[in-house]
């Protein structure tokens, strides 16, 4: 590895695969503002693609195959897939075999055993492999861990989170086809963050209970899904990703002993990025108005007046690339390990078959 954390070494060069939504929206814009990581190579062989990522990086240098940069590994210091979410598995073995790092979109893989295979092979070789979870660095997510800290809900009974969205037709893509080598859907695709974030936040699952339905005239994958967790310690954790919902629910509602918290509006940090904003070109990235923050209180609906609003904490994605640049060049802990993806995917997993049984799956 080039360069050491608090000079002006080189920093180390990062080849990223795939320039749709996930590698131009949000990995090429974070690496490219990381202190230490500078943006090399990028592999699209759209040509549209191609001249945006030129415009949108001008220093970059464009591959059109994974095999073309991969020829060259020696040249990278680190590689990034958000490429289809069917070719992570092989994309990573790949990259491993290379001796190249890699950070890994979300899902790592299309089941746990893959994953676990990917998380042995990276120990092998003695390489970094971090999957990307940005959400653990929502704004609400953060504020939510800050209350948890403090104690300020007493002992968590149940916690609701939701992710829904409103779009009646179909955008097309691999993201909602019914193969189940594409790995669509929304199970794995945003259930991927919230079952993520209810691990982080609550440990291990003992139960999964799900319903997947196709509301869609039309529609292949499972685009209203419904995940019920029971954790180890009892917590119950009741997860909502869909794109059909005309009413959208709190992004989070969490009842504990001694309060609750209840929060709307997504983090505004995908929507700034889709907006051409980059972190660091102000004070007030990932920072939300006074009117969106969530509220904490007990026997009353904030709508009605109960509760003291919260301030929410500023999303930080920014803080995801820098974790993995301070791994690399320090030994730090890796940020979100292949493991703790595997973790994920058991529960995912276990979800779909409890969708298609119509019954609760025990881990």
């Amino acid at each position: 590895m080039t360069g050491t954390p608090g000079t002006t070494a080189t920093p180390l060069r990062v080849g990223l695969i795939g320039y749709g939504l996930a590698g131009s929206v949000f990995h090429a814009p974070l690496i490219a503002t990381t202190e230490g990581l500078a943006l090399d190579t990028v592999v699209t062989s759209n040509p549209e693609r191609q001249k945006q990522a030129r415009t949108e990086h001008p220093d970059v240098r464009v591959a059109a195959t994974p095999d073309e940069l991969l020829a060259r590994a020696g040249d990278l210091d680190l590689l990034v897939i958000a490429s289809p979410n069917k070719t992570h598995v092989p994309l990573a073995k790949a990259a491993l075999d290379a001796g190249l790092p890699v950070v890994v979109d979300k899902p790592i893989a299309g089941t746990a055993a893959e994953a676990r295979e990917l998380a042995t092979l990276a120990e092998e070789r003695g390489l970094l492999l971090s999957v990307f979870q940005n959400r653990r660095w929502d704004n609400d997510f953060l504020t939510l861990r800050h209350l948890l800290a403090k104690g300020e809900l007493g002992d968590v009974w149940r916690f609701e989170s939701r992710f829904e969205r409103w779009r009646p037709q179909q955008k097309g893509g691999w993201r909602e086809s019914g193969d189940p080598a594409e790995i669509g859907g929304l199970l794995y695709d945003l259930g991927s963050h919230v079952v993520d974030q209810a691990l982080v936040l609550f440990g291990p699952v003992t139960q999964v209970y799900a319903e997947a339905v196709v509301r869609r005239a039309g529609a292949e994958a499972d685009d209203d899904t419904f995940l019920a967790l029971t954790h180890a310690n009892g917590v119950r954790s009741h997860l909502y990703v869909s794109a059909t919902t005309a009413q959208l629910g709190p992004r989070f509602r969490v009842l504990g002993s001694k309060a609750g918290y209840v929060k709307y509006g997504l983090d505004p940090q995908e929507a700034a990025l889709r907006d051409g904003l980059r972190p660091g070109a102000g004070a007030d990235w990932g920072v939300e108005p006074e009117s969106m923050w969530g509220h904490v209180g007990a026997g009353e609906s904030p709508v009605t007046g109960g509760g003291r609003a919260e301030a929410t904490l500023p999303g930080d994605y920014p803080a995801y690339y820098a974790a993995v640049a301070k791994a690399l060049l320090d030994g730090t802990p890796n940020p979100v390990t292949a493991l703790e993806a595997a973790a994920t995917l058991d529960v995912l997993e276990a979800a779909r078959r409890s969708a298609l049984d119509g019954v609760a799956v025990t881990l």
